[in-house]
């Protein structure tokens, strides 16, 4: 079995919050596993803690068998990282800011500006490839910020609500590419609030509430687990405790 994320016991806490509780999970090669949780579940801090960006207060994280802890540049060298909001150099132009991407992962030359123009064309970037990123919108620099997260072709992609701010045919692209990537033997783990994504994606699904992971498995398997056909967004309420809300609204529309 080819683990490309090892989680042991990993926790970050802020004060007295425990924002991840000690959690222990598994990634293989050739996987898409979609990270669910309700808002402050702690699926940022996460994926933050995965990819170098925040330093646990217990436990390990593994990339591809590397720490990323006590080995961060061979662990952050085959990730791709898409964070939930795009934080790019507005200064740069977008074909600059992916040349530099390309040379901080230490892709070949020629190499990469094949890379570049295959993913400007794909991303329909091509013919503002020489404007600043800073008069881009939010959608535009998403695209960018995924393209320079591949330029490398990593064995695993990070993805904080990659869809986000995306037009359909972009966001089904985007879709496109994480099916591929699985399909070419890596691995990719996103979290997603579009639980339709995540169930029609997904070769597994994580779910995490409150810090602590309360459901690791297939669709399938979570119906069978809960002992009956429903959605997915049925099975996420009930295990996260919203399974009630139909009720609230209710009771908000008697009160008015």
């Amino acid at each position: 079995m080819n683990n490309l994320i090892e989680v042991r016991g990993l926790r970050k806490h802020y004060g007295d919050l425990a924002a991840v509780a000690g959690i222990d999970f598994t990634v293989q090669a050739g996987e898409i596993v979609g990270f669910l949780g309700p808002n402050g579940a702690g699926k940022t801090t996460t994926i933050k803690l995965l990819t170098g960006l925040l330093k646990p207060d217990g436990g390990t994280a593994l990339i591809d068998g590397h720490d990323i802890q006590a080995a961060p540049l061979e662990a952050k060298a085959v990730i791709g990282f898409v964070p939930d909001t795009p934080n790019l150099y507005g200064k740069l132009k977008a074909l600059e800011y992916l040349r530099f991407m390309g040379q901080l992962y230490r892709v070949p030359r020629a190499l990469a500006e094949d890379r570049i123009k295959r993913m400007l064309a794909l991303f329909d970037l091509t013919d503002v490839s020489g404007n600043y990123l800073e008069g881009f919108s939010h959608g535009m620099q998403q695209k960018v910020a995924i393209a320079g997260a591949l330029i490398h072709d990593p064995r695993i992609t990070f993805m904080d609500e990659p869809t986000a701010g995306l037009d359909p045919r972009s966001a089904r692209l985007i879709k496109d590419l994480m099916i591929q990537r699985r399909d070419s033997g890596n691995s990719v783990f996103f979290s997603t609030h579009i639980l339709e994504i995540a169930e029609n994606m997904c070769d597994r699904l994580i779910i995490i509430d409150k810090g602590q992971l309360i459901a690791d498995a297939k669709v399938e398997e979570l119906r069978r687990m809960q002992g009956r056909d429903d959605s997915l967004e049925e099975i996420f309420l009930k295990l996260t405790g919203g399974s009630d809300v139909d009720a609230m609204v209710q009771e908000l529309a008697n009160d008015a």
